[in-house]
């Protein structure tokens, strides 16, 4: 892996300014075209913002840069940045990594998705902080030592507000390009006010999503598979458990065949 650390010089005084330019055009287009973002710090006294972006290789970078330096996306956030001020941060700079060694297992990230629907069968979407070019299924990552199920329900509800049912697993989608597993899953509203969640979705909805209506509602063909996977799904089995000793904390089987 390839690696690129990139800094930021900025005034205290308008970190959350930086913060809210860099969620909006920064990180989704550097994402949008393939590089991956491993973190991003700030400093104690809040006058200095490192991210370090990962890419295949050197080829991939620059395959990246091209695209992300003529993109639409750039050119607003270069007209945004001229209207904030050219101070919104005061320099950059860059370099580049190398790693000297593997210090750690293999890495792969979990995450999940939910086909929820209402009562009148339309399908929960939001609109995500970072990706507002599309809707899509909520979802986001499994945190440590959690069950997908319990992250289903905790991502679900720090998106929409609401509480769900899941009632089974539609599919498993592998980003290779970013080692990301999700696991989707079909499920229910049960309770709860349905609105927009500070930080994390800026709209949020049930609409009427149909087979031949996804696409102008999911405007990114990855996240279109997933929901028309679960119209009419194929359940997966599922069990979730501890051992030493052994607890059965979840289940999910198959319907029998006929």
């Amino acid at each position: 892996m390839f690696h690129r650390r990139k800094t930021y010089k900025i005034r205290p005084e308008r970190l959350a300014e930086f913060t809210e330019f860099f969620h909006t055009y920064l990180y989704p287009n550097q994402v949008s075209h393939g590089a991956r973002l491993v973190g991003r710090w700030v400093t104690e006294a809040q006058d200095e913002v490192i991210a370090i972006w990962e890419y295949r290789d050197r080829e991939h970078y620059e395959q990246v840069e091209r695209d992300y330096r003529s993109s639409a996306l750039r050119r607003e956030a270069m007209k945004k940045r001229a209207r904030m001020g050219k101070d919104l941060y005061i320099s950059s700079s860059e370099d580049f990594l190398t790693a000297t060694g593997v210090y750690a297992p293999p890495r792969a990230i979990v995450t999940v998705t939910g086909y929820i629907t209402n009562d009148k069968g339309e399908v929960l979407l939001v609109k995500n902080l970072h990706r507002g070019d599309t809707y899509e299924m909520p979802g986001g990552q499994v945190e440590e030592h959690e069950s997908i199920i319990d992250a289903i329900h905790r991502e679900v509800k720090e998106e929409t507000g609401i509480e769900i049912k899941i009632t089974g697993i539609t599919g498993l989608y592998q980003n290779v390009s970013t080692h990301i597993l999700c696991v989707a899953f079909r499920g229910e509203y049960v309770s709860g006010e349905l609105s927009p969640q500070e930080g994390e979705t800026t709209e949020v909805a049930f609409l009427p999503v149909t087979r031949d209506n996804a696409g102008d509602y999911l405007k990114r063909e990855h996240f279109k598979i997933r929901l028309i996977d679960a119209i009419d799904p194929v359940y997966l089995p599922f069990a979730a458990f501890k051992v030493r000793p052994y607890e059965l904390l979840a289940r999910f089987e198959a319907p029998s065949k006929v």
